[in-house]
């Protein structure tokens, strides 16, 4: 199952003006509003972290102004060793090579990588879990939140090029360019912080390479102790999706390309709590989530990329699924 450390979920219930308790309990003004699994060895479940999330910004009106506060709340500091990594790399090239390499130890919902073969060079975030609608409100924050502890740890001034996000913009585009400092781009194809290479170059306030080295020594212990496959589930969600154009593939053939007999797929799912159909239920339900929300797609080439050879079956299917009809989901989730 994957996980996402509590610091991320504490920062955004203070952003809101609210605490999250050790224990789990969310509270505002003294009463307790909402409770969360207690977390297990500082982590909390995708989905706990992610309904917390939604259920925030829901409930708070105004995502620039959240996205805004959770940026100045949420500190490199609250990540552990490789905070204290990221602080005290020579330079600011240094810390971002660091959190390409170790940010599973962080979460595995999600991976930043650095690409330097352009320029301007992109520190890219690329989501690495299931759909659900608050990732786009995510993404916006985990981007204020680098964009500004970048600022914090960089010992002269940074300059971004532009800010890049792969959803459409929900709000007014000038309240995110003054939010992050720079230009910012809806409906782009990756999430990205755009710099000239030369800002890599700067350097760190803290910069220290032993002390930076000896940490990264324990992250790369603490990495090597984390699976790559940490479920049966995740893997098979990553050969289902894009082989359903070509129709529900048969357990026998996906089990045989992961290596293993069809029985052994199911008694591994079993584990897990899990049947071959709740996996393909889930993949074709969140990659039509996804093309409804994020492409041109008609609802009938979307009935056809999820599996479906008629587009009335694949409409009901949907209803069950999230309990709107795929027009409705569409319209609910288009830009306003």
């Amino acid at each position: 199952m994957p996980t996402v450390i509590a610091g991320f979920a504490r920062a955004m219930a203070s952003a809101a003006g609210m605490t999250l308790r050790n224990d789990g309990a969310l509270v505002s003004g003294g009463v307790v509003v909402r409770r969360l699994p207690q977390p297990a060895n500082g982590k909390l479940k995708d989905t706990d972290y992610f309904e917390l999330l939604d259920w925030i910004r829901r409930g708070h009106g105004d995502e620039v102004v959240l996205v805004e506060a959770y940026s100045r709340m949420i500190h490199v500091d609250d990540i552990g060793a490789l905070g204290l990594a990221i602080k005290t790399a020579p330079t600011l090239r240094a810390s971002l090579e660091r959190v390409e390499r170790y940010w599973r130890v962080v979460t595995d919902t999600a991976a930043y990588c650095l690409d330097t073969s352009s320029d301007p060079a992109l520190f890219i975030f690329e989501a690495r879990t299931r759909h659900h609608p608050v990732l786009e409100f995510r993404n916006e924050g985990a981007l204020a939140g680098f964009a500004r502890n970048m600022r914090r740890f960089v010992e002269q001034e940074l300059v971004l090029e532009y800010v890049a996000f792969r959803h459409e913009c929900r709000g007014d585009q000038n309240r995110y360019a003054a939010l992050f400092g720079c230009p910012v781009h809806f409906a782009a194809d990756r999430n990205a912080i755009a710099l000239k290479p030369e800002m890599l170059d700067l350097p760190n306030r803290l910069g220290d390479e032993g002390i930076s080295n000896f940490l990264t020594a324990h992250l790369e212990t603490e990495i090597g102790t984390l699976r790559d496959d940490p479920s049966v589930r995740a893997e098979l969600l990553q050969r289902l999706a894009p082989s359903l154009s070509n129709g529900v593939p048969q357990a026998a053939d996906v089990a045989r390309d992961m290596g293993m007999s069809e029985r052994t797929l199911y008694r591994r799912l079993a584990e897990e709590g899990l049947t071959f159909r709740d996996v393909l239920t889930e993949a074709q339900s969140s990659l039509a989530q996804e093309l409804l929300r994020d492409s041109s797609s008609s609802i009938a080439e979307i009935a056809f990329l999820t599996g479906f050879s008629e587009q009335s079956a694949f409409s009901r299917a949907f209803k069950r699924w999230v309990g709107l009809a795929p027009a409705q989901f569409r319209h609910q989730v288009s830009p306003s």
